[in-house]
């Protein structure tokens, strides 16, 4: 793949897409408003939960989670590929343990204790233990292969939120392996098919149905956004594969208005389904009606991921100014803070362009960081004797503030912090 050159019918990269890097930003700036609103979800078991819940936040939570964390891993895979190229499998692999892994033993020692210690804390009133305490016990672990890629386990050990960066180093360093060990032509082979057969209308949904089985038989995992660990595996391979050819990103603009109709009429099909199945487990259960659910929500996901990138795909023409500042160079690898645009093509202007670009340089630290604030903030905000509006509206503020601050002054100001947490700003996919 590091030698990999365009071939008859097929297109080099085509400049850097702006719309990928700011549905990355987007994405993780919203995972602060998603999580807050978890503490007030009447089905979902998070960290802190205020005494009054409700109903409506599992639905709009529904609307989120069917396409956010997917897109994520779509777009990682597809920045992957690019930077595969680059580099080669074995210089991808080592900067993907450089700029993953370090921040995700430092998070696991440092960040993810917090959350559990006050759940412990916001269950029982008597929980007194002090956190350096807690610690240790935190840190407590043991070896589970059978969990791949989550290969340690513990009472009360946990990846937390940053299942997805462990997910992502795991499927990055498959993928490395897989471009070492296997034989490039037939790869090329079926790329080249594939991207012929997307010239018909509708094929580019077709890559539903093997997420749909998944969702269907294998199940979905609530800790894990709503989906299986192994359709994530499926998002990201797909994403190394679209990355190869023009005409697969032609065909995702031709069809993204019926991706999205059929993804809400599937959605508005599937999500009643789901709603009725108070006993038992929808995510797990093997009758019919939860297996339904889970098939259309399957297939919901892709048409959905299909169009939000087809709609915010617009090419800037040749000629522009922005074209002539920035050569054509392959986009999308991951990299939340080299974006220059927050909408689909055009890049904002003043203020708006500044805070964008600050907020995409630290997209990676602010995933790292909202989680313990976000649960940390809510400890106290679940004590007020306020209506749920006015605590979800003082949570989702504070806890933003509290993040980006934290990202300002604990992390961008000094060497160790960047070296922790922000030299890998980009590491949410990569690097070219």
């Amino acid at each position: 793949m590091a030698t990999e050159q365009a071939t008859p019918g097929t297109a080099a990269p085509a400049g850097r897409r702006p719309e990928l890097d700011a549905i990355r930003t987007l994405v993780v700036v919203g995972l602060i408003f998603f999580h807050s609103a978890l503490v007030f979800d009447e089905r979902d078991d998070y960290y802190v939960k205020n005494a009054d819940t409700t109903e409506v936040t599992t639905v709009i939570a529904g609307l989120a989670v069917v396409w956010a964390m997917p897109l994520l891993f779509l777009i990682a895979g597809y920045g992957a590929r690019h930077s595969l190229r680059r580099r080669g499998p074995g210089g991808f692999a080592a900067e993907r343990l450089r700029r993953l892994g370090v921040p995700l033993l430092f998070a696991a020692v440092a960040l993810l204790p917090i959350p559990q210690w006050l759940r412990l804390r916001a269950a029982d009133p008597g929980y007194d233990e002090p956190y350096w305490r807690f610690l240790p016990r935190f840190l407590d672990v043991r070896f589970q292969p059978d969990e791949f890629p989550f290969l340690l386990g513990g009472e009360h050990f946990e990846s937390g939120h940053l299942w997805f960066v462990v997910m992502l180093l795991a499927w990055a360093l498959l993928l490395a392996a897989a471009v070492r060990l296997l034989p490039p032509a037939p790869l090329r082979r079926l790329q080249g098919r594939a991207a012929a057969a997307v010239a018909r209308r509708g094929v580019i949904l077709l890559p539903a149905l093997p997420l749909a089985l998944i969702c269907a038989f294998d199940g979905m995992e609530e800790g894990y956004a709503g989906w299986s660990r192994w359709a994530y595996l499926l998002f990201f391979a797909y994403g190394t594969l679209l990355a190869g050819d023009e005409r697969f990103r032609a065909a995702m603009r031709r069809d993204a208005v019926p991706a999205a109709v059929l993804g809400a009429a599937l959605m508005l099909a599937g999500m009643p389904l789901f709603l009725s199945l108070e006993d038992g487990d929808p995510f797990s259960d093997l009758t019919g009606v939860a297996m339904t659910a889970r098939f259309l929500y399957g297939i919901t996901g892709w048409c959905w991921v299909m169009a939000i990138l087809g709609l915010l795909d617009r090419r800037r023409s040749p000629d522009s100014a922005s074209a002539r500042a920035e050569p054509d160079r392959p986009a999308a690898d991951g990299d939340p803070g080299t974006g220059s645009a927050a909408g689909p093509g055009q890049a904002p202007t003043g203020v708006g362009r500044r805070v964008y670009a600050y907020l995409a340089l630290g997209a990676l630290p602010i995933y790292i960081l909202h989680q313990p604030i976000v649960v940390a903030v809510a400890y106290v905000v679940v004590s007020w004797p306020a209506p749920i509006l006015v605590k979800y509206a003082a949570l989702v503020t504070i806890a933003l503030l509290l993040t980006i601050g934290a990202y300002e002054f604990l992390v961008r100001r000094t060497r160790i912090t960047r070296f922790l947490l922000e030299c890998v700003h980009n590491g949410l996919a990569g690097r070219r």
